[in-house]
Formats: structure tokens, sequence, C-alpha cells
């Protein structure tokens, strides 16, 4: 009982905490997926049972004066039920030029992205794990449902970032500079 109890306050210390960040911050922008629908399941392919593939990505609605994009996935049931104390980073992305519409599948892992049209210059943060590069959905056979959260945040300025931020780093550096929001959530559940 006292870890349910310990969960819920965390979580909804970090809901208010969320909340408060995001109050002045539209959420606007549509983010998209061909891998699944918002609130449905991802693939095994884009999971780390699977081939651990980074999913593809489209956004819209950019708001007027975005220079920048940036991306965080996280899953935040890990929270929930107590496996950990803060949600769980799949990806960390920035450095994403305003002029992309999106990310294709398959990304590699290399900390610097090069090669790619529309793509140079950005940036794979640290994951979960410490390594660069998405790390697709991994949760225990648990029998719970985690939800991925897949975030685009519209950026006023190219700030300059290095390689190597890992999601509270990206998210300290970016405060003050985001425009506009918008999310594509994803479920897995792992079946023994």
């Amino acid at each position: 009982m006292k870890k349910l109890i310990t969960a819920a306050s965390v979580m909804t210390a970090m809901l208010f905490s969320f909340s408060s960040y995001a109050q002045d911050i539209p959420e606007t922008i549509t983010v998209t997926s061909s891998a699944f629908e918002h609130h449905g399941m991802v693939p095994l392919a884009n999971s780390a049972y699977g081939d651990n593939t980074s999913i593809d990505l489209s956004w819209s609605n950019l708001p007027e004066g975005t220079v920048q994009l940036a991306l965080v996935c996280d899953d935040p049931v890990v929270v929930e039920i107590g496996m950990m104390p803060s949600p769980f980073v799949h990806w960390v992305v920035y450095n994403i030029p305003a002029g992309a519409s999106g990310l294709p599948a398959g990304l590699p892992a290399d900390a610097e992205v090069s090669g790619i049209d529309d793509l140079e210059g950005m940036i794979n943060g640290l994951n979960g794990l410490g390594r660069s590069g998405y790390f697709g959905p991994r949760p225990p056979a648990n029998g719970q449902l985690h939800a991925y959260h897949f975030r685009v945040y519209a950026l006023d300025a190219d700030l300059g970032l290095e390689p190597g931020l890992n999601r509270d780093q990206l998210l300290e550096a970016v405060d003050g500079h985001v425009l506009a929001t918008g999310m594509l959530m994803g479920h897995y559940e792992h079946m023994e």
C-alpha cells in the first residue's frame, strides 16, 4: 500500500509540474506515424523485443516563428506503477531543422545524424540507457499496458545544442523557447 501511495504522490507531483510548465504552451502540433494511430499499439518491429527500429513520425501545424524542433519519447507508466521514480526515456532528438516535416523510420542511432535530406545537424540525445538513438518499448511481462509519448517541441531559436544531452538537460535548455507542442501516444504490452 505504501508503494502505491508513493507512486501516486510522485505521479501527481509530475502532472502538476508538467501542467505548470505547459500552461502557456499551446498543444497545437499534429504528430502522426504510419506505424500506429494515436492510442494505437506500437508494432513488435519497433520494440526492443523486435527489430528496435525507430518509427517514422510526421508533424504539421507548426507555429509561425518555428526555427528548430525537438522530440522526446518516454514512458510515464513506469512511474504510475511504481517501477521507477521518473518516466523511462526511449528517445531524445534535437537540432531538427524547422523545414523537416518528420523523421523517417529506421534512423541510425549515431549521435550526429548526417546524409539524410532535411535533417542535417540533427542530434540523437541520450536515452534511458545512456546511449544515443532510439530504444523501443521493452516493458516487463507483468500484465501492464505501457504508454509511449512521442512529444514534439517547436522552438523559436537555433540553440546550437551539443551532442550528449538527456531528456532533462534538453528540456532545461529549451525552457523559454517552446512555441508549441504536440504528441503521438502509442501503447505496448509484452506477453510471454
